[in-house]
Parts: structure tokens; sequence; C-alpha cells
């Protein structure tokens, strides 16, 4: 990546979340009380000082637990620390030096150059002399904040901004492309990311629910920055059992809301529920790009696998927007046509910001009225009489009607659909604004 990276590390429950939203700005960190709440690397845009830069908040570091979870954890500490160009060590002044600040402090030794070491929950500066205790791990001066009311925050990130690299002149990343790998629990969408961005950069374990936070990761594919989003799956709200689940959910909403294209995982031996449908809607009403990637292809029989076309069609007939919307049968585990998902997404992201004359819009808007009058009240006849895009991402068209209150929904759909196959728009949703005709 061009735009350098900075890791937020430490033991759980230090502030770590803490501080990431104290820098991005905003709640993008589910934070909690309890301890192990963040478990993959969250990535996120930052900037300080004009500085732009990609910071990232990993998992409490437990040296205790012996279980796959907590070794996948470690795993992705690890792997955020050699990949960053500054790491923040965050530690707690109310706790003081703890065994496993140690064991942290020794994996960060080979990066001493790079790490700051920020003393947390230090509230009563300049009096509080706490953060003097942390000398005692070898990497530098304390830095004592207190990043729940961002005290010392600022002095903290200036002291950042010097340990960052020169910048590349292509960092902005304003032109990403935004996607968001969408779906319920455990269908697999944490492995579609590993296996596009080729590591490990989402925890990826046997039960459900693994991924928690919305999760950012940048990749460059023929020439256009896309950033994945892979977020925590969507349960029905009566599943939602605890506040962690609410605020997972909740960010799930956030990510699609802030998405260019959403690709929707669906487990090919579950089949489509509506669940699945919910998801879909969801996204499509927020006026994204929508992709349907049908994940553990390899498990379904060859019988099966004959009837893809049918079961395709049976869902768009449960949920006719999908006729716009490609399918893709794939597989995480094996890698079959996973990267087609890319091409996808350049595709459905393309179509967003297609712009249509108003010349060629007016004529396809006068041969569907040919085609299919809209329908009429006695004494109250209804006119179509022009349209023009006025919009992208969604494309929105503005449609002047001498009475635009009474024009159903059954014609306008017609109108849709009649746009669509003119112009394409594969994967995207389109809007119809009616107008009425201004007063000479």
């Amino acid at each position: 990546m061009s735009i350098p990276t900075v890791a937020i590390v430490g033991r759980p429950n230090v502030g770590k979340s803490t501080l990431f939203n104290r820098i991005v700005g905003g709640r993008r960190a589910i934070v909690d009380d309890r301890p192990g709440v963040t478990r993959d690397r969250n990535f996120a845009s930052a900037n300080w000082g004009g500085r732009e830069f990609w910071l990232i908040d990993t998992g409490g570091w437990d040296a205790v637990g012996n279980d796959a979870l907590t070794g996948a954890i470690r795993q992705q500490i690890e792997a955020a620390i050699a990949e960053s160009d500054a790491i923040i060590f965050v530690v707690d002044s109310k706790v003081g030096v703890h065994p496993a600040d140690q064991e942290v402090a020794q994996l960060l030794r080979p990066y001493r150059d790079r790490v700051l070491l920020a003393v947390n929950k230090v509230d009563e500066l300049p009096d509080d002399s706490s953060a003097m205790a942390f000398y005692e791990l070898g990497l530098g001066d304390p830095l004592a904040v207190s990043a729940a009311v961002g005290k010392a925050s600022g002095d903290l990130l200036d002291a950042l901004a010097s340990l960052l690299p020169g910048e590349a002149e292509d960092s902005d990343p304003d032109d990403a492309v935004q996607v968001a790998v969408v779906g319920r629990p455990n269908v697999g969408k944490s492995s579609i990311m590993n296996r596009l961005l080729g590591q490990e950069r989402s925890v990826v374990a046997p039960e459900a629910g693994t991924t928690r936070d919305a999760v950012d990761s940048p990749l460059r594919y023929h020439g256009r920055r896309l950033n994945f989003i892979d977020t925590a799956g969507l349960r029905r709200r009566s599943k939602v059992e605890d506040e962690i689940e609410f605020y997972s959910s909740l960010r799930t909403r956030r990510a699609i809301d802030r998405a260019d294209v959403c690709v929707l995982v669906v487990d090919a031996t579950a089949g489509v529920n509506a669940q699945d449908l919910k998801i879909a809607r969801l996204a499509w009403d927020a006026g994204t790009g929508l992709i349907v990637a049908v994940n553990k292809w390899d498990l379904v029989d060859e019988k099966n696998a004959s009837n893809a076309a049918k079961g395709q069609r049976e869902v768009e007939e449960r949920a006719p927007f999908l006729r716009a919307v490609p399918f893709l049968f794939e597989s995480a585990e094996t890698g079959l046509r996973v990267r087609k998902v890319l091409d996808l997404i350049l595709e459905v992201a393309a179509a967003r910001e297609v712009r249509v004359g108003t010349a060629e819009v007016n004529q396809v808007l006068a041969d569907l009225i040919n085609r299919n009058q809209p329908p009429q009240t006695p004494g109250k006849e209804v006119k179509l009489l022009y349209a023009s895009q006025i919009g992208t991402k969604p494309p929105t068209f503005a449609v002047v009607s001498n009475r635009p209150d009474v024009v159903t929904e059954s014609y306008r759909r017609f109108l849709q659909h009649g746009f669509r196959a003119a112009f394409g728009f594969k994967g995207t949703p389109i809007r119809l604004r009616f107008r009425r005709k201004r007063g000479r």
C-alpha cells in the first residue's frame, strides 16, 4: 500500500479501540469493558496534520489461551506489526506493567525504532506520573494519554507523524471503490476476503460470528483501488442476544450505507433464505451495487449443480429486483471462480457511474410511452413530458409529468425496467424521481 500503515497493539482491555476511535474520528471499532471484543485487524483511513495513513486496530494479545481462535488473533497481531510503518503500543496506567505487556514489548523490540509507547487512562495530566513506571519496558519515552477524553492525543499524533515515511503521489484513497462483504453468519465472508487478498487478513474459525467489527482491507486490481469491508454476519433481530451482537449488526448496516458495491455471500448448501433476501433488499434500497456470491459451491453435488440456473430463477421470483443482479457460484475453500468477484465488482461499480445523454433518455422514454401509455383516470389525463438523468451512484432520472402524483407504482417499475433494458446498469438500482412541470 502506498499510504503508510500504523498498528495499535497491546493486551486486552487497555483501550486500543478507544484510541482507534479517537484518532479516526468516530466509533469505527466496537468498544466494551469486556476484554477480547476486538478480534480482527480493523483498517480505517486517518489524517493528522495533512498526513494520510491507515490505522489498524488489533485484538488483544493473550499468551495464555491455547484455543484456535486465540492463536489466530495472535497471528493477526504479529502480521499487523510486521506490515506496519509505525506501531502504537498501548498499556494501562491504572494496572501498571503487566506480564502480558512484557511479552508484547519483547515482540516489539526488533521494531523499536518505529514504536510509540502510549500509556493510556492517564486522566489527571499533567500531575499524574504513573507513566514513568513503563520505562522498564525498554521502548523509549512513555507518552501519557487519555483516549477516552482525548487528553494528549494530539502530542501522540505529532510523535506518530514524525515516524511516518513519505507518501506516494497516488495515495489519495478517495477514488477507492468501497465494497461491503455482507451476509448471514458463517457463510464464508471472511474466507472469501482472505482468498481475494491472498493472506489471512480476517480471523476464520468454525464457529459462527467470529467477525464482529466491520473490517476494512485495501486492494488494487486492474489499476483501481478496492477497499473491502468484511462485516459481522447479520442475524434476525430476535437472535441478537447482547449489545456486542447489536453493535456488530449496526456496523454492518453502516458498512452497507457507505459501500459502492455489496457482495452478498450465501451458503450454497443451505440455499437462499428470507434473511439473505432481507440483506439484499437492505443493500438495494441503500442504492449500492449488488452481487450475489453463492459460496461453498464445491460442496454441492453434480445433480444439484446442474440446477443452478433454476435455483437462481426461483430466487428472482421471490425477489424480482435480483433479476438485475449478477450471481456467481464459487468456493472460497478451493478458489473456484473467486477472482471473478473482482471483475464483477469493477463492472457493477462502473455501471453505477454511467451517465446517459438527455436526448437518448428522452428517445427511450418516448419508445416506452408508445409501447405502453401510463394508466389514465377519467378527467385526469397523465402525460410524461420529458426526462433526464440527474445523478449517478446510483443512476437517478427525473421524469417530468403534468400529474406526477397519480403515476402508478406498476408503471414506475415499467419505466425502470425499460431504462435498464436500454442502458444496462448491471447490478445497480435505478431511481426515478417524478416531478411536476413548472408553470409558466
